[in-house]
């Protein structure tokens, strides 16, 4: 390590500005912060790429979590946080929460190391430490917040140290949107370096072998079953699955980028779709869901594989008989309005209504793009409202609205939605871990749906049995009920605040 460059880092006045703020500071006091330490340019493609509107932010988990799950799940990946000290302990929480198996890399720091550049110092020390090629592929260190906003310069960190690769990212909350695109930020840092290595020389094949036929890379996560069963789909046109990105390994970026087309399944992967048109890749939108979603998407990727007529219609009589008897057999009755942040929504819609349920409304919190137009398209033809970056509000609005028998979406609106008596269901733990796609997925949702619909009457027992004991300020069983002083909370509120805010200014000035 000594005989190691160490590159100068200026002072950062800035930086003592946003140390301990965090999140919870103000979104504008942060991106102008991180404007003045050189972070201009990130923050300019991140607005690029992950386009807000209408509304600001979608409100949801701290979006450096996507990236985070994605370093813990590859083999022979260390992955280092560089935030404040809240954020990671909830993020390690949350990860591990998850099922993650591996350790998290933690670098503190406070205002001295901020503006003086001994942060970055830290970080440079720490990715050596840990480049340990017996054990790594790869290091990620990932600036959250506050780094971020002092403009702690991971882009100066070496591209790799004895072999190991190190990628650098920055995943501020005031910048990438949501954890499903922070997924894209890593995943699309990753594809880049593969990509350079891979047209500087020969690179490591799969752990399996080169595939003998033409692969097609699968986008975005899904459930383990899908990329099978997409793979026997693809069979009678010559073609084989290639790897699903983000991937488990490195080595399989190499195959997902040798691959004869990509298949956005998550149509929001807007730095990996890049990657991939900058590797000479075709890129299809949609998936094989339901009926029409399979008959459609079989036909855009034998096409841009250039495979004979016969062999998409051999591909197509074999599997659409299987889906539509699946359909039938399994049919779905009920109104539903369905929201989530994984990007798989317009998706999960299309296949309820191919099952019989008459879904009117689709929030998202990912953007809108041009491989999710096909599925938007045929939302609205079935006369269903769709909403990109749909906020909890949004959400609410339409179950007001809408009146369904059944709720899907996220933990406010499965607890507010079960307030109102309603059935409902949790999107990223019951509807999107399970199979959808081709045959397995498409009666996959009906025993689940079904099930939650017809458990209406327990909603209504259970609100029976507590109706006389109050809601709000005046839940609980009492001799006098509470009388409700909205001015005083008001006033409380305020007052903390305002101490708050003093108590701050004094961390500043010592």
């Amino acid at each position: 390590m000594t005989t190691q460059k160490i590159i100068p880092i200026l002072n950062n006045p800035q930086a003592a500005s946003v140390d301990g703020l965090g999140c919870h500071s103000g979104e504008a006091q942060m991106i102008e912060a991180a404007k003045s330490a050189n972070k201009s340019e990130v923050l300019e493609r991140y607005a690029k790429d992950y386009p807000k509107g209408p509304h600001d932010q979608p409100q949801s988990m701290c979006p450096a979590f996507g990236s985070l799950r994605v370093g813990l799940r590859m083999r022979r990946t260390s992955t280092i946080l560089s935030g404040s000290a809240c954020c990671v302990y909830g993020l390690t929480f949350t990860s591990h929460f998850y099922g993650a198996k591996r350790s998290v890399g933690y670098v503190p720091f406070n205002s001295e190391s901020l503006v003086t550049g001994k942060l970055f110092e830290d970080i440079r020390e720490a990715v050596f430490k840990e480049a340990d090629p017996a054990k790594y592929d790869a290091v990620v260190i990932i600036n959250l917040c506050v780094p971020t906003a002092s403009g702690v310069p991971l882009q100066l960190l070496p591209k790799e140290i004895n072999g190991v690769r190190i990628i650098g990212i920055d995943v501020p909350g005031f910048g990438v949107p949501t954890h499903a695109e922070a997924k894209d930020v890593l995943a699309g840092a990753m594809l880049k370096y593969a990509r350079n290595e891979a047209e500087a020389g020969p690179v490591t094949a799969p752990r399996q072998g080169v595939s003998d036929k033409p692969t097609v890379t699968l986008l975005g996560e899904m459930f383990p079953v899908d990329p099978v069963g997409i793979g026997m789909m693809l069979e009678p046109m010559g073609l084989a699955a290639g790897p699903v990105v983000p991937t488990r390994e490195w080595r399989e970026l190499y195959q997902a980028l040798d691959c004869a087309v990509v298949a956005a399944i998550h149509p929001f992967y807007t730095a990996s779709i890049r990657e991939f048109k900058a590797a000479g890749r075709n890129i299809v939108g949609s998936a094989p869901i339901g009926y029409e979603g399979t008959a459609a998407w079989l036909e855009a990727i034998g096409k841009s594989c250039n495979v004979p007529a016969d062999l998409i219609a051999a591909a197509q009589n074999k599997f659409l008989p299987m889906i539509k008897g699946a359909l039938a057999a399994k049919p779905i009755k009920g109104r539903i309005t369905l929201s989530g942040y994984e990007g798989s929504e317009l998706l999960v819609a299309r296949l309820l209504i191919e099952s019989g349920a008459d879904v009117r409304y689709v929030g998202s919190a990912c953007p809108k793009t041009e491989w999710s137009e096909n599925d938007k398209n045929w939302l609205e033809a079935k006369g269903v409202r769709v909403q990109y970056r749909a906020s909890l509000e949004d959400d609410l609005a339409a179950i007001d609205e809408f009146k369904p028998d059944l709720a899907i979406g996220t933990t406010p609106v499965v607890q507010k939605a079960k307030q109102l008596t309603l059935p409902s269901l949790y999107f990223t733990n019951l509807i999107s871990a399970r199979p959808l796609m081709g045959v397995a997925g498409a009666g996959s949702l009906a025993q689940v749906v079904n099930a939650a619909i017809a458990n209406k009457h327990r909603f209504n027992e259970m609100e029976s049995f507590f109706k006389d004991i109050g809601t709000g300020h005046s839940a609980g069983v009492w001799d006098q009920v509470p009388v409700d002083r909205p001015d005083f909370k008001a006033d409380v509120r305020r007052r903390l605040e305002k101490a708050a805010k003093k108590r701050k200014a004094e961390e500043m000035g010592s």
